[in-house]
């Protein structure tokens, strides 16, 4: 589960996050729509345990975000809007180089299943990331997450660089990683596809949480409008 409890965050004087309150249960998915500077991926940094809060809680499965982060982080499954992986390796050598880091071993048959449910088809797997595009290195940052079966999956523009097909498939992999018990907390600009995949919605100006929603209750129009509503100080 994901906690943020009343969190502060600020960097030379300038509030980043503040006051922030937010939970993320078992099998759910939230997401977190804000514009650039909104708190968004400090919000994330520190739940990775890579920021340490001014003040108040941050908590992965009930333990501290940052004073125990070489144990949460065993827990937690993060994709970046850009992944960094070793050009002259395959997709399914950085696959597996970075599940040994994690202290697993999967066998090449393994390893190129969880890159086809990924998204990345099959006769890529063998062919060196220096010639990828930003969208298949995308994937195969994804399914590193997903082979380490995480209990929480941090997202931040997971989407960035995917065509609508591979959005599309990253969408039903999310949820189902959520019916499989796992919290996920996304981070994007792309409003129809937070409609499309979250539980839960939140709006994010200047650090704040400014509205939360249920995904089910809006249409993208409509969540469009809200957002905008929220981002032109007009609530």
């Amino acid at each position: 589960m994901i906690e943020v409890d009343n969190v502060v965050k600020t960097f030379k004087g300038v509030s980043a996050v503040e006051n922030l309150t937010l939970q993320v249960e078992t099998g759910e998915i939230m997401g977190l729509l804000g514009s650039n500077g909104a708190g968004k991926s400090t919000t994330i940094n520190m739940l990775l345990g890579f920021i340490e809060p001014d003040s108040g809680v941050v908590k992965v499965n009930g333990l501290n975000a940052f004073s125990q982060s070489s144990q949460t982080r065993k827990t937690i499954g993060y994709i970046p809007e850009n992944v960094n992986l070793y050009p002259y390796l395959t997709g399914a050598e950085n696959l597996n180089y970075f599940c040994r880091l994690a202290g697993l071993k999967y066998s090449k048959d393994e390893l190129n299943r969880f890159l086809l449910m990924c998204g990345l088809q099959n006769d890529v797997h063998g062919k060196k990331v220096s010639n990828y595009s930003k969208g298949m290195r995308q994937k195969v940052g994804i399914a590193i997450a997903y082979a380490k079966k995480a209990k929480v999956y941090l997202l931040d523009e997971p989407a960035s660089g995917l065509d609508p097909l591979a959005s599309n498939e990253l969408s039903e992999l999310l949820k189902k990683l959520a019916g499989e018990g796992a919290a996920i907390l996304m981070a994007s600009h792309d409003i129809f596809r937070v409609r499309e995949v979250c539980d839960r919605i939140g709006i994010l100006r200047q650090g704040r949480l400014v509205k939360e929603i249920q995904g089910k209750d809006v249409s993208a129009n409509e969540l469009e409008k809200l957002y905008l509503k929220f981002m032109n100080n007009q609530e």
